[in-house]
C-alpha cells in the first residue's frame, strides 16, 4: 500500500481477528484459465487456515486441491464508506485424514446446502494481507465533505476538496 492512499495497511494479528468475525467469503481460483470467484461460509482455524466444507464431487475441490488460491472476506459500510478487506492467499488441500475428517464432521462449518458426501478443504495462510479504508479520508488526509454523486461538474473525484481547488500537482507516490 501507498502511504495516505486512504488505506490503513492491517498485521497479519488484526487480519486474522477481523476474519474470524466474518461468516461469509469468497474463494478465489481458477477455472478454465479464468478468474473465479465463489460466496462460501467457512471457519478460520487458529492457525490462521481457512476451513470450507462443501460436495466431496463439486467442481470446486476438482478445481482447488492441490492448487494455490486466494480467499477473501470483507465487511463495508456504505453510509460511512468504510471498512475492512482480509485476504489469505495460500495452497488449498482436501482433509483426507480419516480421523481429522470424523472430528471435523462434528466442529467444523457446517455446509449451507448438505451433500451426501461431504469433504473439507483447507486453505494454508501462507500469505496474510489486510487493510481498512476510514470514511472520510483521501489522498491528501483530509477530512472533505461528501461529494454529491449526481453532480456533472467534471471535477476529478481527488482533486474535489483540495485547499487550492487542485490547481497544485500532486506529490509523487512514495514507495510500500
Amino acid at each position: 500500500m501507498y502511504r495516505n492512499d486512504g488505506f490503513r495497511e492491517l498485521d497479519r494479528q488484526e487480519s486474522l481477528r477481523r476474519l474470524a468475525n466474518a461468516s461469509v467469503g469468497r474463494i478465489v481460483h481458477t477455472r478454465d484459465a479464468l478468474p473465479a470467484v465463489l460466496p462460501v461460509n467457512f471457519l478460520l482455524e487458529e492457525s490462521g487456515a481457512v476451513l470450507l466444507r462443501t460436495s466431496a464431487s463439486s467442481e470446486l475441490v476438482r478445481a482447488i486441491d492441490g492448487a494455490v488460491v486466494a480467499f477473501e472476506a470483507d465487511e463495508v459500510d456504505t453510509a460511512a464508506q468504510s471498512g475492512w478487506s482480509v485476504v489469505v492467499t495460500g495452497a488449498a488441500s482436501v482433509v483426507t485424514d480419516p480421523d481429522e475428517h470424523e472430528h471435523l464432521v462434528r466442529t467444523g462449518p457446517r455446509s449451507w446446502v448438505p451433500w451426501p458426501v461431504e469433504v473439507f478443504v483447507r486453505i494454508e495462510p501462507e500469505l496474510v494481507t489486510g487493510r481498512e479504508l476510514v470514511g472520510g479520508r483521501t489522498l491528501y488526509g483530509l477530512n472533505v465533505p461528501s461529494l454529491n454523486r449526481s453532480s456533472t461538474t467534471g471535477l476529478h473525484p481527488s482533486r474535489h476538496g483540495a485547499p487550492d481547488g487542485g490547481r497544485t500537482s500532486v506529490p509523487a507516490q512514495q514507495g510500500p
